[in-house]
């Protein structure tokens, strides 16, 4: 992939060692909260690695990883299949994309960090031919609390198809149904709390799990996300071509 560059930043796959070793200590101080920590594990080595950039001296400010699959058959390869059972999914015959680890450099706000990011996604998706985006999305912490009218939302409006339902494996889950039946959402409240990079999924028709799984070692709760790229509307899908030029 061609790296993008659009006003302040630029985007592009990582070229070696070195760029990964930066994207892992981004990541450290983004999910570890602390500098000069780094978040890597056993699935770097086999992803393509995007990072987003300042122009002026080339400054790390996001950066996710992407595995890619050649179908529904190679799923158990995935990050997510350690923490949800997706044998429903081996069925799907296209090509798929796993995003992970996303994050943006702590105290930047910068909307136009995250659509170049998308745009960078996008023409990634498009160069390869894939026809499912999945990942999962991470609410920050492990108390359910201040998250209740985001999962109510997601279990009332955004399940995923039963076709390809995500079930239960992780030992420790907050299930929607169970847990929020007779919960009446403040739509507000849940748009608030929904991690800026989930709500783009939604956006583009994405679908989620029935059950956000608590994960311990990560400090998050997290739910599986899937978005098929025939799916998206339209008018979402030509904005997101027209960022990635």
């Amino acid at each position: 992939m061609e790296e993008i560059r659009q006003g302040r930043y630029v985007a592009r796959v990582a070229r070696g060692a070195g760029d990964v070793a930066r994207a892992q200590a981004l990541r450290g101080e983004a999910f570890l909260g602390a500098a000069g920590a780094r978040d890597a594990d056993a699935h770097d080595a086999a992803c393509l690695h995007l990072l987003v950039e300042e122009v002026d001296g080339g400054r790390l400010v996001c950066c996710f990883r992407v595995l890619l699959l050649e179908d529904g058959a190679e799923i158990a390869r995935s990050y997510s299949a350690q923490f949800y059972e997706l044998s429903a999914l081996a069925a799907f015959e296209g090509r798929m994309a796993e995003m992970g680890r996303f994050c943006v450099r702590p105290g930047l706000n910068d909307p136009d960090i995250l659509r170049l990011a998308w745009a960078a996604m996008t023409r990634l998706v498009d160069a390869h031919g894939v026809a499912m985006l999945f990942g999962c999305s991470s609410f920050r912490g492990v108390d359910a609390g201040p998250y209740l009218d985001a999962f109510a939302v997601l279990g009332a409006r955004h399940l995923a198809p039963r076709r390809w339902w995500p079930r239960v494996k992780a030992p420790a889950v907050f299930r929607f149904d169970e847990r929020l039946r007779r919960h009446k959402p403040d739509l507000k409240a849940a748009m608030r709390h929904m991690p800026p990079l989930l709500r783009t999924y939604l956006m583009m028709g994405g679908w989620v799990s029935d059950h956000a799984v608590i994960d311990r070692q990560m400090g998050t709760l997290h739910v599986f996300t899937g978005v098929e790229i025939g799916a998206i509307p339209a008018a979402r899908a030509r904005m997101l071509r027209a960022l990635a030029g």
